[in-house]
Parts: structure tokens; sequence; C-alpha cells
């Protein structure tokens, strides 16, 4: 029942017609005809009046989910736990996700990218195609990683600071207002068919980044020259933009699921995620070191990439099985 329903419904238990009511609330007849019949909606200084006049809570006028103005202590209690979130707060939760899937993306972009120079730089110097000794195209092509690593850095931490404020959304149960699950459902809607189109060429540019590589075989044999260290530039290059698109555009999605608590964020999952939360920061720390010392260690930047699409998906297997036990534990 919806509040226009709510406001209709009271009015006629009272047995009061809208002159009435207008009259009781200072407001025209006309205002509260549009109330009822959902062509506006009255400010929360109105809602507050309308609840102390027919007695019940605003909370019961203003959350679609409640049928019956129950005000039970038990009620109150579980509704307490609850954090409220209104038209204006889930309209900044959006604006500020849908910029930070922007810079999130791009520094992954470019954590990806990093190494791309020094593979470049290490093989033209080894086939003496350039004038530098492999040490110093070493040192310059690391350079750049860190570099490019130190801007995605500052694109994490920027984003991270901007959407602080909004965690709660991610660990605790939330209860929209009047409205707002109306609007992040149209929004959903409206962004649908930008989500399949971008993450479909996301995914298909992964999988068929590996096309170069093939295309070096077939060209050059066994045989190492500069095309085979250019294929894997364009592989990590094609990964690269396919991850961009991909992770865009679930940040923008999530953030749909998260104001409707659908997906990864119903309250049973977020339960999971606040127990699950140490363990993944341990993991993906683990993760990193192990992609820097093959990196660095091993010298092997051209194949060390494989790390991060196996962690990824062991990490869900990860998260499954820590799920189900939880889930099994009570």
């Amino acid at each position: 029942m919806i509040l226009a329903d709510k406001i209709l419904d009271l009015r006629k238990k009272n047995g009061w017609s809208q002159e009435e009511l207008a009259d009781k609330l200072g407001v025209s007849r006309q205002s509260v005809s549009k109330w009822e019949s959902a062509q506006s909606v009255p400010d929360m200084a109105r809602v507050v009046q309308l609840s102390e006049l027919f007695g019940v809570s605003t909370d019961y006028l203003l959350k679609d989910s409640m049928e019956t103005a129950d005000t039970s202590a038990e009620t109150v209690l579980t509704e307490s736990k609850e954090k409220t979130v209104g038209m204006e707060e889930a309209n900044d939760f959006l604006r500020v996700r849908e910029t930070n899937a922007r810079t999130v993306a791009l520094g992954v972009m470019l954590c990806i990218l990093s190494p791309v120079c020094l593979i470049l730089l290490g093989g033209a110097s080894a086939m003496k195609l350039i004038g530098l000794t492999e040490a110093q195209a070493t040192g310059l092509g690391l350079i750049v990683l860190l570099l490019l690593v130190g801007g995605a850095v500052a694109l994490f931490v920027t984003s991270g600071l901007r959407i602080s404020r909004f965690e709660y959304l991610e660990k605790e149960a939330i209860d929209t207002l009047y409205g707002v699950d109306g609007m992040v459902k149209e929004r959903r809607e409206r962004f649908r068919p930008t989500y399949v189109r971008q993450l479909t060429v996301g995914i298909a540019l992964c999988v068929l980044a590996v096309i170069p590589l093939f295309v070096g075989l077939v060209i050059n044999g066994e045989k190492e020259n500069i095309w085979t260290v250019v294929c894997v530039a364009a592989l990590l290059v094609l990964v690269s933009v396919g991850v961009l698109l991909i992770v865009r555009v679930s940040m923008v999605w999530g953030s749909f699921q998260q104001l409707l608590e659908e997906g990864d964020y119903t309250r049973e999952a977020k339960e999971s995620a606040q127990k699950i939360g140490p363990i993944a920061a341990a993991y993906w720390a683990l993760v990193t070191a192990a992609f820097l010392a093959w990196g660095f260690i091993g010298g092997s930047w051209n194949r060390c990439w494989i790390i991060w699409p196996i962690a990824g998906v062991a990490f869900g297997a990860v998260c499954g099985i820590l799920r189900a036990m939880y889930k099994k534990n009570g």
C-alpha cells in the first residue's frame, strides 16, 4: 500500500471528507485530492502532521512495505536497527557511485597496463633494437610501472574517501522511504541495455585477448622476436579495456542492488560479508604479494598477469564455501 492509498484509507476510517481533512491540516481540498490520487506527495512537515492526526507513525505512512500500523515494542526495536534512506540520500549515493565506477575502473586498467612499457622496453633492449642497455630499459620500465600503479592507488584512495559515508549500505539493513524503490528501479531499467552491452563486450575482449599470442605463434613459431613481445603487450591492452568496461558497469549495477537489497546485497548476504570481510582482505593481500614477487623476483611480467583471473575464480569458490559453512552453522 502506497502513501496515497494510506491517506485515503485513514481519512475514510475517521469518517472525514477531503474538505474536513484539509481544514484540519490547514491546506486546500485540492492538495488532499492530489495526495490521494498520487499526483503529488506531502512534504515531511505535512507527513508528521498527518501521523499525529491519524494516530499512526510516520514510518507507517512512508514505508511502502508496511500494510498495518503496528506500534508494538518489538516492531519499534526491529525498525530501529534499520538505516532509513530518503530520496536525496539515494540520489547522492547513485551519483557518487557512478563517479567512482569510472575512477576505479580506470585505476584497475592502469594496474593491468603498468608492466606493458617494461615488457616492450625489455624486449627491444634484449634484441638490440634500441640504444639502451637491459639495465637501463628495465629501470625506465619500472619507473613507468610505479607511476601507473601510484596513479591507480591515488584513484582508489580518492574513490574510497568519496564513498565512505555510504559504507552502511553494504553492511547494514536499510529501509527506503516512499518513492525511492520506484526511482531506483526506473533508473536500473534505463541502464540495463548499457550494462548488458558493455558487460558482453568486456567479457569478449578478455576472452579474445589471447588471439594476439596465437597469431604470434603462427607467424613466428617458437622463435622469439619483437613481435612476440608486442603480442604480449597487445594481450594486456585488450584485457585492460575489457576489465575497464566490466568494472564500470558492474559497479553502477551494484549500486542499484545495494539500494534495493538484491543480489549480493540482501540482508543475509550482508551478514555473510561481515564474516568473510577479514578473510577477503588477507586473501587479496596475499595475491598481490604473489603477483609482485613473481614479477620482480622472477622477472616474468609477461606471465604473472594470469594470477588475477585465477585468483578471482578461486575467490568466488572460497566465498561460496564459507557462506555454506556459515549458513550450516546457523
